[in-house]
């Protein structure tokens, strides 16, 4: 909820210019042209309280345009994504600093395997698949938005400290941090990234029984454990981008576990050079996302 107008200042005359009042669903982010930058360029923004022309110019920012819940004084949560669409392309331009996400209709799967690829090429995460029917339901996507995403890797990474889940987790140690070696020489662990999804709730529950006998040291009554470097998990992840928070200077964005490799000890896990070879390799893209 903090205020982040100051942050964004070249946005501000474009959406004063729009024609009326509206409530966008959008999302903010760096740009050249057409094509879209790692996320890790918009962290350099977000955490200034004022935002010189040095810096504007170094991480140029635009706002996407996804969809309109509000305009002309009417709620349009209840019209089809059809109707909010035609709203929206009268309101917002196609180009600038406020422009329109790139949207197109499609009667056959077949095509999308090419949109994915243009998509990515273009700096985006993906595609959202949306039915031209359909409402706007805040907080809820449903099956009639569906995300398209492919992840780029996998790694193997050993598990270093464990919390407490959620919901029905919350007497689980569900939510992993996780590491790989810092070479192959060396068998220091640098943490990389953390999951909580992926596993069953029976695999969570050995896995539990497991890291509570090998907590090394634990905080807040055991909500926090870091314990015994023994437990290895394939994960997955959408992009590799740098990071300040992990000692290995990277972090995983949206990793997912895949299965824990109980054929794999803590001394078969991937090194550093092997992410950075992953980086090497991949555009990494940001957030944002076609329709």
């Amino acid at each position: 909820m903090d205020e982040i107008t100051r942050r964004f200042p070249e946005l501000i005359k474009p959406l004063r210019s729009l024609p009326t009042d509206v409530i966008i669903d959008g999302e903010i982010v760096p740009a050249q042209g057409e094509r879209i930058l790692p996320f890790s360029e918009l962290q350099k923004r977000l955490g200034r309280k004022t935002i010189d022309e040095d810096l504007m110019s170094e991480v140029p920012v635009i706002l996407v345009a996804y969809d309109l819940l509000y305009a002309d004084g009417r709620v349009l949560i209840n019209e089809s994504l059809e109707k909010r669409r035609e709203i929206l392309n009268r309101l917002v331009p196609r180009q600038g600093t406020v422009r329109l996400s790139i949207a197109k209709e499609f009667k056959d799967v077949a095509p999308l395997d090419d949109e994915f690829t243009n998509a990515r090429g273009r700096g985006n995460e993906g595609l959202m698949i949306k039915s031209p029917a359909s409402l706007y339901k805040p907080g809820r996507r449903g099956r009639e938005w569906l995300k398209l995403k492919r992840a780029i890797a996998t790694l193997d990474v050993v598990v270093t400290a464990v919390e407490v889940g959620h919901g029905k987790r919350r007497h689980l140690l569900s939510d992993y941090t996780f590491a790989v070696r810092r070479s192959d020489q060396s068998n220091e662990l640098l943490n990389i990234g953390k999951a909580y999804s992926g596993l069953t709730d029976v695999e969570l529950a050995e896995l539990t029984k497991w890291f509570q006998t090998h907590t090394l040291h634990e905080f807040g009554h055991g909500r926090l454990r870091l314990v015994e470097p023994g437990i290895v998990i394939e994960v997955t992840f959408d992009r590799i981008q740098e990071s300040k928070r992990h000692k290995s200077g990277y972090a995983l964005r949206f990793p997912r576990i895949l299965r824990v490799r109980t054929d794999k000890n803590p001394e078969d896990v991937d090194t550093l050079e092997t992410v950075r070879r992953l980086v090497d390799s991949n555009n990494t893209p940001s957030p944002a996302a076609s329709e």
